[in-house]
């Protein structure tokens, strides 16, 4: 396998985002359970709010190598809930007897150029009864050099999600979430408008935008944000 380098910088500086990894980690939480696969790992910082005891076993499977002996440093310094193994590759690179309770892309499959290929292999590695949760960008009217500059092919909506699920799956849920940052980057661009966003601008996001999103986005039934959710379940 060639190796991968990931073209994004903004790993560690959306590390600052914890009210937005705890908002849509509480959200998951339900569907961490037995042995679980993680796509697209990065450096791990999903994966500290998602490794809960549910799951009997984590794999963190991650392209590039560098990404990845970051996140084995990461796993041996501070350990996960359950302990995390890394792997560098994708889901090509799985045996065809490998097989998962959960299968996770958080941020991921916009990077992704076949992205219906790839939830299609994906679902090749669930167990019956498994799930399949994938996270992402929302709305290609916000697409941005921000997008651009980290490697994302595009944006989703709901019939974009619909158009992509994977044939035998059921579709379980399909949300979006973050109503207020979704009016943040609509009326400023205040963490879109550049290639490189600080950590000063995620901070304001995190702390007061995701806090009101929290709220707002049950009473909007989940149908307004900047992030959309779908769920698919193998029966």
């Amino acid at each position: 396998m060639n190796a991968f380098a990931y073209v994004g910088n903004e790993l560690d500086v959306f590390a600052h985002a914890v009210n937005w990894k705890r908002y849509f980690g509480r959200l998951l939480a339900p569907y961490v359970r037995g042995e679980v696969l993680e796509v697209g790992a990065g450096i791990g910082g999903t994966t500290r709010v998602l490794c809960t005891p549910r799951a009997d076993r984590w794999v963190c499977l991650e392209p590039d190598p560098e990404l990845a002996e970051r996140l084995r440093m990461t796993a041996i310094e501070q350990p996960f809930a359950v302990p995390v193994e890394v792997e560098i590759g994708t889901v090509a690179s799985l045996t065809d007897d490998r097989r998962f309770d959960s299968i996770f892309y958080i941020d991921v499959l916009e990077h992704i150029e076949a992205d219906r290929a790839e939830l299609c292999a994906a679902a090749e590695h669930l167990k019956p009864g498994g799930a399949l949760i994938v996270l992402c960008p929302a709305h290609p009217m916000l697409y941005t050099e921000f997008d651009r500059a980290i490697g994302h092919y595009r944006r989703y909506t709901k019939a974009m999600y619909r158009a992509i699920e994977p044939a035998g799956l059921r579709r379980e849920r399909l949300i979006y979430l973050d109503s207020a940052g979704l009016l943040l980057s609509l009326g400023n661009r205040l963490l879109l408008r550049s290639g490189s966003p600080t950590v000063q601008q995620v901070k304001v996001w995190d702390r007061i935008f995701v806090p009101v999103s929290r709220i707002m986005d049950p009473l909007l039934g989940r149908t307004v944000g900047k992030s959309i959710v779908g769920v698919w379940r193998n029966c």
